[in-house]
């Protein structure tokens, strides 16, 4: 067989399968299957609603209720009418069951662990790892609100900073540009919105105001592993609707030509070039967008 790309997305899937132990009747030897094992993962990490937990592994009714009664047989879970909604249910681990989340979670990291250390290359093979993750979970990419000290929004504007160093002929000094305060992208002023994968940061976006009409989107970045998949204008979607939440109905902003993708960006979705706005020594190109409140 030649390797052409259909056969090897299928050897790809059998080594990953074989990798994760999905055909193990005892995944990671502690006696049930990995459906069951993702199921009590899920409630662990705080996904208590069934039906969250359902959508979340993407489990058809009837085996989500068969996992969870096995669950609730073995001791590890209770299962209980939702407060809210009689009709729906959450899960709670029990003692016995947040001991058995520890363990999966310790032999997990393990595994993984020992996984990285056999490759020449870990950080290569993590590379690609994120590239698969963000491309097979790009429907499941979510959208969160976050105060930019956060930890994900730090560290995603630490990666932003860092590709400027790269790609800009002169560097990038963060403390020369005019770096928003945090409180200016904070409701009721602004936003600061993280893109999430399964749990992970892989974009940003921010809404710098000062309690007017008028606000800038600063900071929009994108991992190099989900780029192509439409996320910028996902997240620039998500902030202009914020903004408008907000009363704010002209945006600005500005970028630099040593990033032409961004350039094509904003004016590929109706943003307007207009003349320079700002100090800022980095960008040369500034653009607004009048946006219905």
């Amino acid at each position: 067989m030649t390797p052409d790309p259909i056969s090897r997305y299928r050897r790809f899937s059998r080594a990953v399968t074989s990798e994760v132990g999905a055909l193990d009747h005892s995944f990671l030897g502690r006696g049930r299957p990995l459906g069951a094992a993702r199921v009590l993962n899920a409630i662990g990490h705080g996904r208590t609603g069934v039906a969250a937990v359902r959508d979340y592994l993407g489990l058809d009714s009837g085996l989500m209720s068969r996992l969870l009664r096995g669950l609730e047989e073995e001791g590890l879970i209770t299962l209980a009418p939702h407060p809210d909604d009689a009709r729906a249910r959450i899960a709670t681990l029990t003692d016995k069951g947040r001991a058995e989340f520890t363990a999966y979670e310790a032999l997990s990291d393990d595994r993984a662990a020992q996984a990285l250390a056999r490759h020449p290359h870990p950080e290569a093979l993590l590379a690609a790892m994120d590239l698969v993750a963000s491309a097979l979970g790009r429907d499941r990419i979510t959208f969160e609100e976050v105060d930019p000290r956060a930890e994900a929004a730090r560290y995603c504007l630490s990666e932003y900073y860092a590709e400027l160093g790269r790609r800009f002929a002169t560097g990038f000094d963060v403390s020369l540009s005019r770096d928003p305060e945090a409180g200016d992208m904070i409701a009721p002023r602004g936003a600061f919105l993280l893109a999430m994968s399964d749990g992970l940061p892989i974009g940003c976006v921010g809404l710098k105001g000062q309690g007017g009409a008028v606000a800038e989107i600063k900071r929009l970045w994108i991992a190099p592993s989900a780029r192509g998949l439409g996320l910028s204008k996902r997240l620039m979607a998500q902030i202009e609707t914020r903004a408008r939440a907000l009363g704010i109905g002209t945006l600005r902003l500005d970028t630099n030509s040593a990033l032409p993708e961004a350039v094509a960006l904003y004016r590929g979705t109706g943003w307007t070039e207009i003349a320079r706005f700002n100090d800022d020594p980095y960008p040369d190109h500034f653009f607004e967008k009048r946006i219905a409140s």
